[in-house]
């Protein structure tokens, strides 16, 4: 599993570094100082994991989170006991004080899943099986794209649906369109993007249109113009 550290203190990143010399699956592949190296080194080495400090001059460890497409595996670490809480809101991998406990590195280390060989190349398009980080307000999560029923542009945002929650994020729906598989999330109308996977019941609509109701009883109306291509992908 390839980490990348993020910490601008660099006696904290070469600290860590050591410690991690002796878990054979974690391999270290590069440090960053601050958010904007950090993003440039996400970019290049694609990490596996991150061990990411939240306090950092300029933007935090979350704003970083928020600018990334695909969020990587995240082990939070700093010297705040205030932002504990926080942290385990968004649903970390797990959350390291400053100094770092070795046992309870190695416990954090136990916690993380296999993931897929990361000699290969990483996908353009996002499928189900990855996870975006979202933040609203005060409030975060990493949510895995599986989970995602449905995405409705408001203005300049997104509200994110899944669960019980829909946070509104300050995305773009067309640029979102274009990283999600077209197989799966399907641009049902102008405002709506929906998770086929949802998809319970199809009745016919004004004009050629479609209403599709989800599993949670939402309707999504599909324009006349996507109609043909929904029934399509649907079988129909």
């Amino acid at each position: 599993m390839k980490a990348l550290i993020i910490d601008d203190e660099r006696l904290a990143r070469k600290e860590l570094a050591s410690l991690l010399e002796k878990f054979e699956g974690i391999e270290v592949v590069g440090e960053a100082a601050n958010a904007d190296e950090a993003e440039e080194r996400i970019a290049e080495l694609k990490p596996d994991l991150l061990f990411l400090d939240i306090n950092m001059p300029g933007r935090d460890g979350f704003q970083l989170l928020e600018s990334l497409e695909r969020a990587p595996l995240v082990i939070f670490i700093t010297a705040y006991d205030e932002h504990a809480l926080h942290a385990f809101q968004v649903n970390a991998m797990d959350y390291l004080m400053k100094p770092i406990d070795p046992t309870r590195l190695e416990a954090a280390i136990s916690k993380l899943p296999k993931l897929k060989d990361s000699d290969v190349p990483e996908r353009q398009i996002l499928g189900l099986e990855d996870q975006i980080f979202l933040k609203d307000g005060e409030k975060c999560w990493f949510v895995g794209l599986k989970d995602v029923r449905l995405f409705e542009s408001e203005g300049n945002y997104v509200r994110v649906r899944f669960g019980d929650q829909k946070p509104l994020v300050l995305r773009s729906l067309n640029k979102l369109e274009e990283k999600l598989d077209p197989h799966v999330f399907f641009r049902a109308n102008r405002k709506h993007i929906v998770n086929l996977r949802y998809a319970e019941k199809i009745d016919p609509w004004f004009s050629g249109g479609l209403n599709v109701t989800l599993k949670t009883g939402e309707i999504v109306e599909v324009s006349r113009r996507q109609a043909a291509r929904f029934k399509e992908l649907m079988s129909l």
